[in-house]
C-alpha cells in the first residue's frame, strides 16, 4: 500500500490570524452535537453514583486491609 493514502492533514499554524482562528473555532463549535439538559443531568447523576460506589469499594478494601495488617502485627 502507498503511504500517502494514510497521511494525516496537518493544520497550517503560521497562516492563521487570531481573529480567523476564533472565527473557525466558533464555526466548529456550531457543528457539535450538544447534549440536552435532561441528558446532562442523567449522565451527571451516573458519574456521581459510580464515583460514590468506587469510593465505598476502595474505602471498604482499605478498612479490611488495615484490620488485616493490625491482626498480623499483634
Amino acid at each position: 500500500m502507498d503511504r500517502q493514502q494514510f497521511s494525516i492533514a496537518k493544520p497550517s499554524l503560521g497562516n492563521t490570524s487570531p481573529i480567523q482562528f476564533i472565527r473557525q473555532s466558533i464555526e466548529e463549535l456550531k457543528k457539535v452535537s450538544w447534549p440536552t439538559r435532561t441528558e446532562t443531568a442523567k449522565l451527571t447523576l451516573i458519574v456521581i453514583a459510580v464515583s460514590v460506589a468506587v469510593g465505598l469499594y476502595i474505602g471498604a478494601l482499605d478498612f479490611l486491609f488495615t484490620k488485616l495488617v493490625e491482626l498480623i502485627i499483634q
